[in-house]
């Protein structure tokens, strides 16, 4: 089980209407839709006798009601303690007896579980699936140790580790109004508050057939595919029409602000930069791509320009990079970092980035470097195909945050076309007045006799 902020950028008969096929780079992918709404994607691999079977919900930790932060994750949890006709453990052991893997993930637009097994465990793992998408049996004595576990999980990930603290500090700054500001896993004292009824209300609400996507990977073809699932998920009847996602906008932002948090447990200080941008789902045509060629260019690897400035050149940093989460269902984010050298004021290497964002806005980029970062990317598009479970999560991400097979399809080809006035245009988007900046500070020891004068204004 785990939290993702974003996954990786893309990267008929009645009871069954199919879709034709998608062919990236040769890969044919078949999609097809069941009476119930529940969505197929299938995407076969034959080099191997094994299967990635995946189910995406389309709710995420944004769609968490207003108060109950942290519900998606704590039911992702829920979901693993068993049926009525599947006891806690018993579908683990029998993926684990046969060599398989599964777990799940939540993230800020969509949950996913999932399994890896040979092929003939297949209509095992539906089974399972569909079971636990109908029948999940929730008591209190099942709920309240489960919170336990989930409140060690928040004290273990983030209340002791500075970073985490401050990256969750930068998102609420970032996002004053919109759900993506809220942490996954939760706020702690709403996380506390956590029962029964609000997990089975989100259950209710949120799983069923016509909000979920299967996404199978591997040795298998779409009518092989569809005739197991029209068995074994056909049969659980529609709720009606798939559940909407309620979220408030976030209102136009006109400040930068900075966040600032220093702990004596940081060895090393650091500056992250984030940057409220159009996602893949919410842009213009070619404006999330060339978002992407951006932070390549920008952050990716260590012939980019912010590591080729600031670490090789500067010598300021020893560290510096860019991301940019294009999967969500809203306005996203586009992220960059570095770590000062010795002696560095991270003020100043704020500064630094700044001047190489403003220098992309108003110059363009290196014709070499813009023509190196799109081949590595379509490169990585290619070989990603080697991997069924990227591909799996690649699908089921984009279908899950509103995008289509055939975006994922000619996503190479849409990469290709953009031109470097494009990159250009992208970087004027890096506005500072809709960012955060993140400084992570080692916390100055008191001096002799500090700590007892100030205990002595306290009293």
């Amino acid at each position: 089980m785990s939290l993702t902020a974003g996954a990786a950028s893309l990267t008929p008969a009645p009871q069954a209407a199919a879709g034709p096929a998608a062919k990236p780079g040769g890969l044919a992918v078949g999609q097809a839709k069941l009476a119930n709404g529940l969505e197929i994607v299938v995407i076969p691999d034959h080099r191997a006798p094994v299967v990635t079977h995946m189910v995406w919900y389309r709710n995420g930790s944004a769609d968490d009601p207003v108060g109950k932060s942290g519900i998606a994750h704590f039911l992702e949890h829920l979901m693993f303690k068993g049926t009525s006709n599947n006891p806690q453990g018993k579908f683990s052991q029998l993926v684990a007896d046969a060599g398989g893997q599964e777990n799940a993930f939540t993230s800020n637009d969509y949950t996913a579980y999932f399994q890896r097994v040979d092929r003939d465990h297949l209509a095992v793992c539906m089974e399972y699936e569909a079971d636990r998408m109908k029948n999940l049996v929730l008591t209190d004595e099942i709920v309240a140790p489960e919170r336990e576990v989930v409140m060690e999980e928040r004290r273990m990930r983030t209340d002791s580790d500075p970073a985490d603290q401050l990256s969750e500090a930068v998102q609420a700054a970032l996002f004053t109004q919109h759900p993506y500001g809220r942490p996954i896993i939760g706020w702690s004292h709403e996380i506390e508050a956590l029962g029964r009824e609000d997990a089975l209300a989100y259950y209710d609400r949120f799983y069923t057939p016509e909000n979920a996507i299967l996404v199978v990977a591997g040795d298998v073809g779409l009518d092989e595919v569809t005739a197991l699932a029209e068995r074994i998920y056909g049969v659980i009847p529609a709720r009606g029409e798939a559940p909407k996602r309620q979220r408030p906008r976030e209102p136009a932002q006109r400040a930068h602000r900075l966040v600032t948090l220093a702990d004596e447990k940081v060895e090393q200080p650091s500056h992250q930069g984030v940057y409220i941008v159009p996602s893949y789902t919410t842009a213009e045509p070619g404006v999330a791509e060339a978002l992407e060629v951006l932070a390549h260019l920008v952050g990716e690897g260590h012939t980019s320009l912010l590591f080729k400035t600031l670490v090789v050149e500067r010598k300021i940093a020893v560290a510096a990079g860019a991301h940019y989460i294009g999967s969500s269902v809203d306005d996203t984010r586009f992220f960059v970092y570095a770590v000062p050298a010795e002696g560095v004021a991270l003020e100043t290497l704020e500064r630094a980035i700044d001047a190489i964002i403003a220098r992309v806005a108003a110059e363009g980029v290196d014709e070499a470097d813009f023509r190196r970062a799109k081949t590595r990317l379509v490169a990585d598009a290619v070989y990603a195909q080697d991997n069924q479970a990227t591909l799996a999560r690649w699908y089921g991400a984009s279908l899950a945050t509103g995008l289509s097979i055939e975006d994922v399809a000619q996503w190479p080809a849409r990469i290709e076309a953009v031109t470097p006035d494009d990159v250009r245009k992208a970087a004027l988007l890096l506005d500072k007045k809709r960012s955060v900046t993140g400084y992570l500070l080692q916390a100055q020891a008191p001096a002799p006799g500090e700590d007892a004068l100030a205990d002595a204004i306290t009293l």
